[in-house]
């Protein structure tokens, strides 16, 4: 059984079980999929007289544990059931992050940008830093996360959410064609 969980599970099993949350969650009560909410519900949690967070937040308790037990079986993936093979990657991808010097492929994310020692370089920094505030603050102008659009916008036929799909993966191109080459 352990081995079974710690295998990556393929698409035909893995996408069909995505795809039935959704339904489930309007079943159970009109509830949308999507985590980029939760830092919302975290900060009207905190006694504060923002406008914006002035609302029930226990109204999405349900998400908050979703949340809490996504980054609990992470950890357990992680440190319990984790695989030290190294992440299968094609070597057309090998070789395009090896010209752009990145030599590590034995974690989850190349340790050559994504570790605590690498946080005070310039890749580092703007990686980590200002990446993550580029998320955090298009997540809250787009109305939702990647999960969220694409996974509950789409299935609900959101035009806003089409729109969002559709510029999360220019914006990954472009990052991925330009701005890392200019990065790196």
């Amino acid at each position: 059984m352990i081995e079974f969980i710690s295998q990556p599970w393929p698409w035909y099993v893995a996408g069909p079980l995505i795809g039935i949350v959704v339904p489930a969650l309007l079943l159970l009560g009109g509830k949308q999929f999507g985590i980029s909410e939760n830092l919302r519900h975290m900060c009207a949690m905190l006694p504060t007289k923002v406008e914006f967070f002035q609302y029930d937040w226990k109204s999405g308790l349900w998400n908050l544990t979703l949340l809490f037990g996504i980054v609990i079986g992470g950890w357990i993936g992680t440190n319990w059931l984790g695989n030290s093979d190294p992440i299968a990657i094609s070597e057309a991808t090998r070789i395009d992050l090896l010209a752009l010097g990145i030599t590590d492929f034995s974690g989850l994310v190349p340790s050559e940008l994504f570790s605590w020692e690498n946080l005070s370089s310039g890749p580092g920094l703007i990686f980590i830093v200002l990446g993550g505030f580029l998320v955090g603050f298009g997540t809250r102008y787009a109305g939702g996360c990647t999960s969220g659009h694409a996974i509950s916008g789409l299935a609900n036929l959101q035009l806003p959410s089409l729109l969002a799909v559709i510029g999360f993966f220019a914006g990954g191109l472009i990052a991925t064609f330009f701005l890392l080459p200019l990065i790196l």
